[in-house]
């Protein structure tokens, strides 16, 4: 198709038309379809369809109050679900262009994840808490609040392990069919502030990175807790030290992809501990991360992070989002090396 996107960057990667004109935050990948939504801090949801071909088409969107700090999608791909600074969960209906409030927190919502197992919306917020959404049920009280003691900064969601990382690096691990009591609380095996939890796709663990480029690997069950490591990443000549923006699993493989505020995006394979491969660097951060849901498109956006505070923010510098085409060769696990 004439004047159709063409592969491009540092990665040759696909770029994204019509993208936001401010820091995306979030990306989330339609559980089946090959459609996601970009969460930005310009107050927009936007939908993207991905042909055959890997390009990009905007499709709707939708908007809050303030900026957009986290999406998610319901499980049958139906729903929408979205969090900002303007303190409210939203639903949306991209089908019928349709969007409500779901519910109200006091402070900034940081995550929102679907519950599948209790057919619930939770949200985690700065204002210290976990709140469950019925979303037949939007603007009405919440179906359950939990008190975490600190601001929400990380939380992922896969089957019925929930983890949540608060202000003050605790690791709450919940099983989201009893989700007023904590399995556990941990202590992060990180030194620094938290930044991301990612679930593994066989819910045994998680994956946490901080802003101070180290990535945890933990695991629920305590028996297994001698197979917990950490490691260094995203860092150049080890005195330029980086926060670890986004952490995805590979839903087919169990590898992951490590992006960070060093503009590199990573594969790692933590059964064998070794890194299976390293992308070239962009000249800005890379904000977010997903795959989608087979594994074979890999999306991510690059712009500022605020990492470093206003004094390095560029107005002048553009806002992308690239769509990496995965192969099996560059992200399935190794025999480890030696």
């Amino acid at each position: 198709m004439f004047g159709a996107p063409q592969p491009s960057g540092p990665n040759r990667d696909m770029p994204v038309p019509d993208v936001p004109n401010d820091t995306v935050q979030h990306i989330s990948w339609s559980p089946n379809a090959n459609m996601f939504v970009a969460g930005s801090w310009n107050k927009e949801v936007r939908l993207y369809q991905v042909g055959d071909n890997g390009v990009a088409t905007p499709k709707a969107g939708t908007s809050h109050q303030a900026p957009v700090l986290c999406t998610c999608w319901s499980s049958d791909g139906q729903l929408v679900f979205s969090g900002g600074c303007d303190n409210v969960v939203k639903m949306w209906s991209p089908a019928q262009n349709q969007s409500v409030v779901l519910g109200q927190h006091n402070a900034p919502v940081k995550e929102v994840f679907w519950a599948d197992p209790i057919k619930l919306v939770v949200s985690g917020s700065w204002d210290k808490t976990l709140k469950y959404w019925d979303p037949r049920q939007p603007g009405k009280q919440p179906a359950g609040s939990v008190d975490v003691g600190e601001r929400v900064y990380a939380m992922d969601l896969k089957g019925q392990l929930l983890v949540v990382g608060t202000a003050d690096r605790k690791l709450h691990i919940y099983d989201v069919k009893n989700p007023q009591r904590p399995y556990r609380v941990d202590e992060s095996p990180l030194r620094f502030q938290t930044r991301v939890i990612s679930c593994f796709p066989d819910c045994t663990g998680f994956a946490v990175g901080s802003i101070e480029g180290r990535c945890g690997i933990q695991y629920v069950n305590e028996r297994d807790k001698a197979r917990n490591f950490a490691f260094k990443c995203h860092r150049q000549q080890e005195t330029q030290v980086y926060a670890v923006n986004a952490i995805s699993f590979h839903p087919r493989w169990g590898t992951f992809a490590t992006a960070g505020s060093d503009g590199v995006y990573t594969f790692w394979d933590k059964d064998s501990k070794q890194r299976l491969k390293m992308f070239n660097k962009y000249d800005a951060p890379i904000t977010c991360a997903a795959f989608n849901s087979n594994g074979n498109i890999f999306a991510y956006a690059v712009g500022y992070d605020w990492s470093k505070g206003m004094e390095y923010y560029n107005r002048m510098r553009t806002v992308q989002i690239w769509l990496h085409a995965v192969q099996d060769a560059e992200i399935r696990s190794r025999p480890k090396e030696g």
